[in-house]
């Protein structure tokens, strides 16, 4: 290990690899960035929902959540699809899903006290360093079209409170109020004011710029292929498309690689059982003054249909959601795609659907839906992944809890730390 400066690799490009790195740099450490697209944030943080939402703290290890899998299971167009084709992998994760399930509560309290610690994070590094991502700090409204969701969401917003998290019920009346285009009939719903929305993707580029400026080494379009922990340190072995494979040591690795983590924890003799869950997302223009009138301010979150979505700036929307248990398949279908222009076309019906832009991406989700934050097995590797839906929302608190285990870990005692945040 180094003396003076541990230098760190960070493995992806996304929202959690570059607020990782971005925690790190300001602890003071020499640090390495490896994503494999030409550009950060082009997989997973390309296009979600939008949602910085706490109020979506909600783990799915509940009973209702397999009930519902099995009714869907045929449907082309339900909300959560399995694909019933059996893999080792796929069967491990759903067992251990159902053995976390006596942990619902007790993860759901914990997921909603991480989601607010993330927000000090993130809402002040976007401040410090100037960054625009049409954030929108108008609330999240989660809507219920019957009373036995709005009786759950009862519960859950017991165990949000636990977590800190105040949320209060409101009447038709009042969601109309809150969302003045909202069209269709509800039962009730949840409003709550602290959340808030933004783009992920312009977050997430902006923040790799500002830790670039800070002395971040990107290494964009570098595919790692190998990565060995040897005990003094970590090879990384990488190969860019204008380069044959090289390798380099480091005195630590952070793995933020989204669904590759399960295969490069394997390499440092660690078991991380992330699947790929996908969603998809639509991007809706509003290219004239009815469509932008008619879209939302308030972002929504529809229970039975489990949609959200998100204003981004005045003339974009997005909806997006749905979990398909398919694999490590990135296609976008037809027909998971058209709910959600149905979903716009019916909730506001003044929005023009000319123009949409589909999307899907692959979440990296943990059997018990908790990511997985802080050492493994050997000296030297460390792991910030598995958010699931919530890699956006949990992103910045994540990154400080893993930059703390990588100060344990790495920082030799005595020596004073560079990084500006100690200024």
């Amino acid at each position: 290990m180094s003396l003076s400066t541990p230098r760190i690799a960070v493995i992806g490009g996304g929202i959690t690899g570059v607020t990782a790195a971005y925690a790190l740099l300001r602890r003071g450490f020499e640090v390495t960035l490896f994503e494999r697209h030409r550009y950060a944030a082009m997989d997973t943080s390309f296009a979600n929902g939008g949602q910085l939402s706490a109020s979506n703290a909600e783990v799915w290890t509940h009973r209702s959540t397999l009930l519902k899998g099995l009714k869907w299971m045929l449907r082309a167009d339900a909300p959560l699809l399995v694909n019933p084709k059996p893999s080792w992998h796929k069967l491990s994760w759903f067992a251990e899903f159902v053995a976390s399930i006596p942990k619902y509560e007790s993860n759901t309290v914990a997921t909603t006290r991480l989601a607010i610690e993330a927000r000090r994070h993130l809402f002040q590094w976007a401040a410090d360093e100037g960054i625009a991502f049409d954030l929108k700090r108008e609330g999240i409204l989660h809507i219920y079209r019957d009373r036995k969701g709005f009786e759950h969401a009862a519960g859950v917003s017991r165990l949000l409170a636990q977590g800190g998290l105040e949320r209060r019920a409101v009447t038709p009346e009042e969601m109309r109020a809150i969302e003045p285009t909202l069209a269709g009939r509800y039962y009730g719903g949840y409003f709550t004011e602290s959340d808030s929305t933004g783009d992920i993707h312009k977050f997430t580029v902006g923040l790799a710029e500002a830790a670039e400026r800070r002395g971040l080494k990107l290494r964009l379009g570098t595919r790692v292929e190998r990565l060995q922990a040897t005990g003094t340190g970590v090879l990384v072995s990488e190969r860019s498309d204008e380069q044959a494979e090289r390798t380099e040591t480091f005195d630590g690795v952070v793995v933020c690689a989204g669904v590759a983590s399960r295969r490069f924890a394997a390499m440092l003799g660690d078991r991380i059982n992330v699947y790929p869950v996908k969603g998809y997302s639509i991007t809706v223009n509003l290219p004239d003054e009815a469509s932008r009138a008619g879209a939302p301010n308030v972002s929504l979150l529809d229970d039975e249909t489990k949609l959200v979505s998100s204003r981004l700036g005045p003339d974009r929307f997005r909806v997006a959601g749905t979990a398909e248990f398919n694999g490590e398949n990135r296609d976008i279908r037809a027909d998971r795609i058209r709910p959600l222009v149905d979903w716009v076309q019916q909730c506001f019906p003044q929005v023009s659907t000319r123009s949409v832009v589909p999307w899907a991406g692959l979440r990296p989700m943990m059997p018990d839906l908790m990511p997985r934050v802080g050492p493994g097995r050997r000296p030297g590797v460390f792991y910030n992944t598995g958010h699931g839906h919530l890699g956006w929302t949990l992103s910045a608190a994540t990154a400080e809890g893993v930059a703390d285990a990588v100060e344990r870990g790495l920082r030799p005692r005595g020596v004073e730390v560079q990084g500006w945040a100690a200024a």
